[in-house]
């Protein structure tokens, strides 16, 4: 849930108030020394103007401080006065007009220092970058020391000089309001997809007075998005809800709300599980994650196990900052901690979106240089744990206007992204940003914008080996260089689907697991691999009953050598948690080999092989009395040995369940 759209009624509200007051003071405020002018007429003009004031009739005085303008065109104070009242009335184009008018026929002093400071704020608020350089460059040199915010204009001086070069060097093309049926509502923001790309997850509001909900368009046969849905009525509801964030397999939602009973804060974080096509009452995350503040702005790890967020607790670095929370192996996330610097600052450090890889972290922050407001940066994880220093996305993805979360598909090719278009008022003027309609755009990911690793997925169903009903199962990957559980997810216990998400340059190891049922073991090569594609992958458990076989399919052995490899470490440490789980069970490890080479030759090559896996067992404190190895040689082969392909299925390690 955006921050903003909680206190914007209130915003606007006592704007409306205070309008009339501050135009009414405008006039002894700004600018600091008025020059009578000397001709008659302009003087008698600038009293008209003056007594419009006092009457409460800005209008007038505004026309009439336009005939002083004309008439009396060299007397810069006659711009700069109307500038200031067309600031307090709320017309900040053509009080930037005025302003930059009436600084362009006055010197160069200290005086006009506060003029310098607002025109480069009001040009900069509108992307007008030279012509706000230009405004602090002035400042610079005539400003006090003790001039209020001299060294935020400082910081925007630079904003500038980013800005107007990259403005010269676009990356990529400006992002598109993705066609209907979305889009249909009055405010529709923070985009959210699985990681099949079938569902988008949004927070909309159908007319200005409505509350925010969360919606899912499902993915049609043609790729088109279909027709905007209410994500379910037990997450709905008279409150609140919006920026969610939705695992990549679709099964884990988190989301804020705001006021709700029993809350922590004004607004906390809740989560809902799916199962078949029914979700669970949410529930608040609970103190270690929420605060008595306000904490918002999910993002889920792809397994929706690692979860991001943003929070104005105490103890940040700044307004707000970034917080991260993993799931325990008890159900309970870990007491929040702050990410820290490089990635916070003392600025506004919100939406982060946690690429499916787990490696690219992308927020948005005004922390930093950029293009003006809040700007989109992304950061790598380093194997330390650390993130990257920050680097801006550059144009056209942001821009002078706030920018706002941003999401990039797991296969890197697709971006999404929240924004409102500025459009001009008949005056001239633009409509105020809260105002304007926000869209859903969508964007193709240029190379210096995708995430650090492109990921893929596999997905499918996991299956009784016996009844060929689904299964609720636990299936984990492993990176086979670190042993390193990269992913956890379940599968669900009606319909038994799972979602994995992938990463290329890896090598994997998957496992499939339930209770009573025999460890399936699954590998996938994506260290060398030049296609990276989606896989649809059904997994059928055997149970852990007599005579009941599985082939483990991650332990390497070199050419003709019996020594186990190194990344055979993540194989033999799940099978002796398998073993330590089924203390009952007895095994044999039963080799096997292709068809080259003597018979002979291959039936000692597969006992030795059997027998590597034994020792390994046996040195950590698996009994030697319930194992035994075997070696089969040649026979049994899975597959003819006509292909390479074929004779490596033949080349195999199995566990047999005696």
């Amino acid at each position: 849930m955006r921050r903003d759209s909680v206190l914007g009624a209130v915003r606007l509200g006592m704007m409306c108030l205070l309008s009339v007051a501050t135009a009414q003071t405008a006039w002894s405020q700004l600018p600091p020394k008025v020059q009578t002018p000397g001709n008659t007429k302009a003087r008698s003009l600038l009293e008209k103007a003056q007594q419009h004031v006092k009457e409460r009739d800005f209008v007038k005085a505004v026309a009439v401080l336009t005939q002083l303008n004309q008439k009396f065109p060299s007397f810069g104070d006659g711009f700069l006065l109307k500038g200031s009242l067309l600031k307090a009335m709320g017309d900040n184009r053509g009080a930037l007009a005025a302003y930059r008018d009436g600084l362009a026929k006055v010197s160069v002093e200290g005086i006009h220092a506060s003029e310098y400071q607002l025109v480069g704020d009001l040009a900069l608020s509108y992307g007008e970058y030279q012509t706000a350089l230009d405004a602090y460059r002035q400042l610079m040199k005539v400003a006090p020391k003790t001039q209020k915010n001299l060294a935020k204009s400082q910081r925007q001086l630079l904003t500038c000089e980013f800005a107007l070069e990259a403005l010269k060097h676009p990356v990529g093309e400006a992002p598109v309001p993705l066609p209907a049926p979305l889009n249909a509502f009055k405010f529709q923001y923070f985009p959210d997809l699985t990681a099949d790309n079938r569902f988008l997850l949004f927070t909309g509001r159908p007319a200005a007075s409505s509350g925010e909900d969360l919606y899912v368009s499902r993915q049609n046969k043609d790729g088109s998005m279909g027709e905007p849905q209410p994500i379910s009525p037990a997450i709905n509801s008279s409150y609140n809800e919006g920026a969610g964030s939705i695992s990549g397999d679709g099964k884990t939602l988190v989301f804020a709300s705001c006021d709700r009973p029993k809350a922590i804060g004004n607004c906390d974080l809740y989560i809902s599980r799916r199962t078949g096509n029914n979700w669970s009452a949410p529930v608040n995350l609970g103190l270690n994650v929420n605060s008595t503040e306000w904490d918002s702005q999910p993002s889920l790890s792809a397994d929706g196990r690692t979860l991001y967020f943003t929070s104005t607790r105490r103890g940040g670095q700044g307004q707000e900052d970034i917080y991260m929370s993993t799931l325990q192996p008890d159900g309970n996330w870990s007491p929040a901690q702050n990410v820290g610097t490089p990635v916070n600052t003392p600025g506004k450090d919100m939406a982060p979106f946690i690429h499916a890889s787990g490696t690219t972290l992308y927020y948005v922050t005004d922390g930093l240089v950029g293009m003006g407001g809040l700007d989109v940066f992304r950061c790598e994880k380093t194997a330390a744990g650390t993130w990257t220093s920050p680097t801006n996305l550059g144009y056209p993805l942001n821009t002078f206007e706030n920018e706002a979360s941003l999401f990039i598909t797991s296969d890197n090719l697709k971006g999404f992204c929240s924004r409102s278009r500025a459009t001009e008022e008949p005056t001239g003027g633009y409509r105020l940003a809260r105002e304007r309609p926000v869209e859903l755009f969508s964007f193709a990911v240029p190379p210096p914008v995708k995430a650090r690793e492109t990921s893929t997925y596999t997905q499918g169903r996991v299956f009784d080996a016996n009844t060929k009903k689904p299964l609720k199962a636990e299936v984990k990957l492993y990176d086979l260089d670190t042993d390193v559980l990269t992913q956890f997810v379940t599968s669900d216990p009606e319909y038994g689907d799972y979602t994995v998400v992938l990463n290329e340059g890896h090598h994997y190891a998957m496992y499939a697991a339930a209770n009573k049922y025999l460890l399936k073991s699954l590998s996938f090569d994506y260290s060398n691999q030049h296609a990276f594609n989606p896989t649809a992958l059904d997994i059928y458990l055997e149970p852990v009953r007599s005579g009941r076989s599985v082939v483990l399919n991650n332990l390497f052995f070199d050419t003709n050598k019996f020594d186990l490899k190194p990344q055979s470490r993540t194989e033999l440490n799940r099978l002796i948690e398998f073993l330590r789980q089924y203390r009952d069970v007895q095994i044999e490890v039963s080799g096997y080999t292709d068809n080259v080479g003597s018979p002979e030759t291959n039936s000692i090559l597969s006992q030795r092989r059997a027998q590597s896996v034994v020792e390994y067992l046996s040195a950590h404190a698996i009994s030697p009395t319930r194992l035994r190895s075997r070696g089969y040689g040649e026979t049994h082969p899975l597959a003819a040995n006509d292909t390479e392909a074929h004779r490596q299925l033949n080349r195999r390690i199995e566990l047999h369940i005696l």
